[in-house]
């Protein structure tokens, strides 16, 4: 895709935010043709935000999640600091259409881990953590029929970021199996549980993944920034009124209230 071309199609998305429109699909003109133009669509999206990005969030990193939006891998987006959810406050579902709640594990980054020719391992990847943080993700797609428009697309909206919710730090993490960590994310009518190996078999692989995703594109991820890694359970629907708990037993528990 040329640079016209992107522009035009972030247009269409960056639009479709600030409206709450959705649409169908990008038109076949000004349509990613791979990953990597749908990552220049997606680079746009900081466009929205007129402070620094809060980091990175991964989707599609469990089986279950995969099949809700209908890919067969992961996929990276960015966290926009206007879609945290604050302590306390509430998130308003009146134009979310996916209307479903994701408890995941979250690093935060201590020192800047550069694009580099070689892949990076995980244990290089986790020696630049400083945090672990309990988080919850509520996802949505600026389109109508978000699993039938392909992984291409899917990187050009942002691999369906939109809100979600930053909770407090953990404490001796380093030595716990999170693959074998088991969480429930439950509303007043869902409950469902799973561990740390639905994503990607182990939250530190999934954060070694984002790393290498965005070194192949000639981006850093930040001492400072957030990687939200994915859900451990199968994806919570939920619904105003609901209120959305995250627990993470021996961690704790966060949660989000819906309106």
């Amino acid at each position: 895709m040329g640079t016209e071309q992107q522009d035009k199609a972030s247009a269409l998305i960056l639009d479709s935010w600030k409206s709450d429109v959705k649409i169908p699909a990008l038109d076949e003109g000004i349509r990613p043709q791979n990953r990597m133009d749908g990552y220049a669509i997606q680079a746009r999206v900081e466009q929205l935000s007129t402070q620094p990005l809060i980091g990175w969030k991964i989707a599609a990193t469990s089986a279950a999640g995969q099949a809700h939006i209908g890919l067969d891998g992961p996929i990276a987006g960015r966290l926009l600091a206007e879609r945290q959810i604050r302590s306390g406050e509430g998130c308003s579902l009146a134009t979310n259409k996916m209307r479903v709640a994701e408890a995941e594990f979250a690093f935060k980054m201590a020192r800047d881990l550069p694009p580099r020719d070689t892949p990076y391992l995980v244990e290089e990847v986790m020696e630049a953590v400083g945090a672990m943080h309990l988080s919850i993700e509520v996802p949505d797609s600026r389109f109508e029929d978000f699993a039938a428009v392909g992984a291409d697309q899917l990187i050009a909206d942002n691999a369906c970021a939109h809100d979600f919710y930053l909770g407090h730090e953990c404490e001796d993490w380093r030595n716990v199996d999170l693959s074998a960590h088991a969480v429930t994310g439950q509303t007043q009518s869902q409950n469902k549980q799973g561990t740390g190996a639905n994503v990607l078999g182990d939250p530190r692989i999934a954060l070694t993944w984002l790393v290498n995703e965005l070194s192949q594109m000639g981006i850093t991820l930040k001492a400072g920034e957030f990687v939200m890694t994915g859900t451990s359970t199968d994806p919570v629907p939920i619904e105003p009124g609901d209120e959305f708990v995250a627990d993470f037993g021996l961690f704790g528990r966060v949660s989000v209230q819906f309106s």
